[in-house]
């Protein structure tokens, strides 16, 4: 028997191919692709590529082509439904075990399926549409939506005599549709009702982009309904185990390396309506393993941004005390606090999208942070709620399952502690070294070092360079006359430079007209200044570094015109875009 295609899709969805195939092969990212040494050849220069967006890998060397199922199978010697068990594992699926139960559910499910397109397409088209529904169109206007949100999300009005289950009940039995969670039986009238009658609905779609629930919400001021209901359980959805618009947001890991997780539906439509796609809403519980894991499949950092309100910070705290256990390496977890009363929709419609980023940068906090925050807060200083504050941080550390990363929020949270307590903690010193820089400002450095690429590292080493040297670079201005930047503010900073030193006459920083917190930032985090602390006064080792600069950056030069071969070439596969690879491949080793 087939393994239905809905079940591979759900794989493939869950598993970017750079996820899979990166737990063999050691990948480094360039551009939309990853680049690696070949798995079925030997080499030394990489000619293997990945793209996760086009969902498949390419060996130049073998010409070797294919999905993560072809990888699998090839890689590990294994059959086609040995791969795909293993690769379901990995996705955290069932595994398909196509028993009669299993073709029945199979039945199911497309009706499922069918159940809920059928209903979504309708009542969307409803609130389009319908001229009765003007007072939800004005709700959602008064709210800054308009036809484009509700096209892009789907997003329906049930009225409140709503009679779609007799549509229906001619294609489904009465248990199936009440098994959707759609409709329930009034015991008394003996008649079924519309689950989300009189409510705005929200369609929450799996991770291959089919509805299978939905979230509502009353227009009205109605203190005897809840504001918010979304679909019962059923056996084809569970609420920790899905979240709304990953659907959409998933498909844009390959740009972004971050994802905001808000509390609600028109949260999510409301940072989208700003130009923030990267948004997911939980669903009206608790922050799930589940969710984090499925997250983590394609972000390196999980930003969780709650209401400002009272309840918005109790649930960040449960979410933060839930997701530090499945903290690793080379994941974050961080939290973003808003003003009181401001939750990411009117906080983003009030101050727009580049204020509500750099609001991100500066104010969010790590999962561990965020923790002993917290419980300092609500420590005395006395012994006993000192040691009450010390063995429940103990206790939370020991829940990370990566050693790695219990050992060292351990460390931190001990280190904190032992500045509350300095006579307490002498002794503590014998079993912990001193950082010079507090783990505090290191953390700090990190995480803004890592918003920087290589190739901006590179450049503001190169910048520093003549910045600091400014006579002898004037003097050799041909060595940088040629040099190629990548990056717009550094290209501008340096043409600005070299406008100074044409003039050919004597200049120093001062004179140099750029904006002091950029020669901040180049100061800080340019990674030549530390090999140049003793070699100022020896002007033909600057010159030596400088040219070991220029040879860098002319790498990177090629690195590009390379992705862009290669992309060119999994396209055309022509003979000639392959010849003029191999030669921009022969210069890069030459350099």
């Amino acid at each position: 028997m087939k393994y239905p295609k809905e079940y591979l899709d759900e794989i493939k969805t869950r598993l970017k191919v750079s996820t899979v195939i990166s737990k063999s092969v050691v990948l480094k990212k360039r551009g939309k692709e990853y680049v690696g040494l070949s798995p079925f050849k030997n080499e030394k220069t990489p000619s293997f590529t990945v793209n996760d967006e086009k969902e498949f890998y390419h060996c130049f060397a073998t010409s070797e082509h294919g999905n993560i199922f072809d990888f699998v199978m090839k890689t590990q010697n294994l059959k086609f439904g040995e791969a795909v068990k293993h690769l379901a594992q990995l996705a955290g699926m069932q595994p398909y075990m196509f028993s009669k139960q299993d073709e029945e559910r199979e039945k199911k499910w497309k009706e499922y399926l069918s159940i809920y397109s059928q209903y979504v397409d309708y009542y969307h088209n409803e609130l389009l549409k319908n001229d009765a529904f003007f007072n939800a169109r004005d709700y959602l206007k008064n709210r800054s939506l308009g036809k484009e949100e509700v096209k892009k999300f789907k997003i329906g009005y049930i009225e409140k005599n709503p009679n779609f289950f007799d549509k229906l009940k001619d294609q489904f039995s009465e248990q199936t549709l009440v098994d959707s969670g759609l409709f329930y039986l009034d015991e008394k009238k003996k008649v079924y009702i519309e689950r989300f009658k009189g409510r705005l609905i929200f369609p929450i779609n799996n991770i291959s982009g089919q509805p299978i629930a939905l979230g509502g919400r009353i227009i009205e001021q109605l203190d005897y309904l809840a504001k918010y209901i979304n679909s019962p359980e059923t056996m084809f959805f569970k609420k920790g185990s899905n979240l709304y618009n990953l659907d959409s947001a998933r498909k844009l890991s390959n740009k972004l390396s971050n994802i905001y997780l808000v509390e609600g539906y028109m949260d999510v439509i409301g940072l989208s309506k700003n130009g923030i796609e990267n948004a997911v809403a939980n669903l009206g519980t608790s922050l799930t393993d589940k969710q984090i894991l499925t997250l983590n499949q394609f972000f390196d950092d999980i930003i969780i941004c709650f209401d400002g309100d009272e309840s918005g910070y109790k649930a960040a705290l449960r979410a933060a005390e839930n997701s530090i256990k499945d903290l690793k390496p080379e994941k974050q977890i961080s939290f973003l606090f808003l003003p009181d009363k401001e939750d990411p929709d009117s906080f983003v419609n009030k101050n727009g999208k580049n204020y509500f980023i750099d609001f991100t940068k500066q104010s969010k906090i790590s999962v561990h942070q965020f923790i002993f925050s917290h419980y300092k807060k609500q420590t005395e200083n006395n012994p006993s709620s000192l040691a009450i504050f010390d063995k429940k941080l103990r206790a939370i550390a020991n829940t990370i399952k990566d050693d790695y990363i219990k050992k060292y929020v351990l460390e931190y949270f001990l280190d904190k502690i032992s500045e509350l307590t300095p006579h307490t903690s002498q002794n503590r010193k014998n079993f912990y070294v001193k950082k010079t820089r507090s783990l505090e400002s290191t953390k700090r450095y990190f995480t803004e070092s890592q918003s920087l690429t290589g190739v901006e590292l590179k450049e503001f080493s190169l910048i520093y360079l003549v910045m600091t040297n400014l006579k002898l670079m004037q003097e050799n201005i041909h060595l940088i006359e040629n040099v190629k930047l990548f990056t717009e503010v550094n290209k501008q900073i340096f043409e600005k430079i070299m406008l100074k030193l044409r003039s050919e006459q004597k200049i120093s920083i001062s004179d140099l007209d750029i904006d002091s917190q950029l020669i901040d930032k180049i100061n800080k985090f340019a990674p030549i200044k530390h090999i140049l602390k003793n070699k100022l006064e020896n002007e033909n080792a600057v010159i030596e570094i400088l040219e070991d600069i220029n040879r860098d950056l002319n790498n990177y030069d090629l690195e590009y015109r390379i992705q862009e071969l290669e992309s060119k070439f999994s396209k055309d596969l022509s003979e000639a875009t392959f010849n003029e690879l191999k030669e921009l491949k022969k210069k890069q080793n030459i350099n």
